[in-house]
């Protein structure tokens, strides 16, 4: 009898270090989409263990990888609460409906959905949403892009393929969903190559899923088949940056921009740089704030002004000049000179835009209600830390 309580005890062990793991005491539980083999969640990863060190409490994390959106992030809160956890924080976007329903009945609990847009609407004291203001890094890595356009361009180094009837250069971009999010990225990433090499248009393919190498890869073949010279993406591995590397070792003109990591050692000869996130700036702050008993920020966003956003070191194919580009574009979002969503910079069906909405009052996914657009821009993370930006743009054709 003793050995068969012995060897469930060692089974019960066993599943709590695969699933979640932490020590006792006041913790901190953390749930994630992905793990460490996930370039988004290995940047939260590396943000949360660097401030848990310095503050001394990395024995009070409890922690959940590869947790989908569905019914099991709702156990996930359960079981964190259950060791103990009085913050729980997650990190994907379909989470935040089952922390919030974990939040309502442990009101004693505080929750932080990253990329959530619930936590004002919901009026519930302990629910709070957090996200880096990514589409300025995403707009400072589509400068990169454009430099390398122009660069091509004035060297003679593309083809007919390259271009459409009308003269522009063709890119790609691999998308996870089509949700805010993601459209607020790749409409940024545009606008920073549009701001140095104004004759190019974009493709947007989608993969519905944050993380598919194969259709990652996939898709990148798919938009270089059909021209693309610059391949960005909002998807978390490194299939995009394959594929841009094994075209550009054949002999193609095709760069990656990748997302989160820098994808130098997927692709040394195509990658360019990545947008990224130092996470580590946000969650000192909500650290901070929970140790302290404080009511956790209901939105916060940061960006380029405290370093929570950057891009990767820029790899050796970048064109000549980019470094200096870069600073400047990364000054001028910083002293506010720079708005990425200047309505002045885009346009929707050849016309100038007055009003994008960024709230769906009725349920259908299509905003309809409060503009986003302030004193000629489009103030992006402002009203919700989560992105919002929905518009359609000219110059960017979605093609699924």
């Amino acid at each position: 009898m003793k050995k068969i309580v012995a060897f469930f005890l060692v089974l019960a062990l066993v599943f709590g270090m695969t699933s979640c793991s932490g020590s006792s005491g006041n913790k901190i539980g953390i749930i994630l989409i992905g793990d460490e083999n996930e370039g988004y969640s290995l940047s939260h990863i590396e943000g949360i263990k660097k401030v848990a060190k310095e503050r001394n409490i990395e024995g009070n994390l409890v922690w959940c990888y590869n947790v989908p959106q569905e019914e099991e992030c709702y156990d996930k809160c359960i079981s964190c609460i259950e060791q103990g956890c009085k913050l729980i924080i997650t990190n994907s976007y379909g989470h935040q409906y089952y922390a919030e329903q974990a939040a309502k009945e442990h009101p004693e609990v505080k929750f932080v959905c990253m990329t959530g847009d619930t936590a004002k609407s919901s009026g519930l004291p302990n629910l709070s949403n957090a996200f880096n203001r990514i589409f300025q890094s995403r707009y400072v890595s589509g400068v990169v892009a454009g430099m390398k356009i122009k660069e091509l361009v004035e060297n003679n180094k593309l083809s007919d393929n390259n271009f459409t009837a009308e003269g522009k250069v063709k890119t790609g971009y691999v998308g996870a969903f089509p949700f805010a999010e993601v459209v607020s990225g790749y409409t940024s990433f545009f606008l920073g190559m549009q701001s140095v090499y104004s004759d190019v248009i974009m493709d947007v393919s989608f993969t519905y899923s944050w993380s598919d190498l194969l259709a990652e890869k996939t898709t990148a073949e798919m938009l270089i088949a059909n021209g693309a010279v610059v391949i960005g993406q909002h998807a978390d591995t490194v299939g995009a940056p394959q594929a841009c590397e094994a075209a550009n070792v054949a002999g193609m003109p095709v760069y990656s921009v990748g997302y989160n990591i820098d994808m130098l050692s997927a692709a040394p000869h195509a990658a360019l740089t990545s947008a990224t996130n130092d996470w580590s700036v946000y969650y000192d702050h909500c650290f901070d704030q929970f140790l302290k008993g404080e009511r956790i920020d209901v939105d916060w966003s940061e960006g380029y002004e405290s370093g929570a956003v950057k891009i990767t070191q820029l790899g050796p194919e970048c064109a000549p000049g980019t470094a200096e580009e870069v600073a400047k574009a990364e000054e001028a979002i910083k002293n506010g000179t720079l708005h990425v969503f200047d309505t002045n910079k885009f346009t929707v069906n050849g016309e100038k835009v007055t009003e994008i909405f960024r709230i769906d009052t009725d349920g259908d996914y299509v905003p309809d209600s409060v503009n986003g657009i302030v004193n000629g821009y489009f103030d992006e993370s402002e009203y919700t830390s989560a992105p919002t930006f929905l518009c359609d743009i000219d110059g960017i054709t979605k093609l699924n």
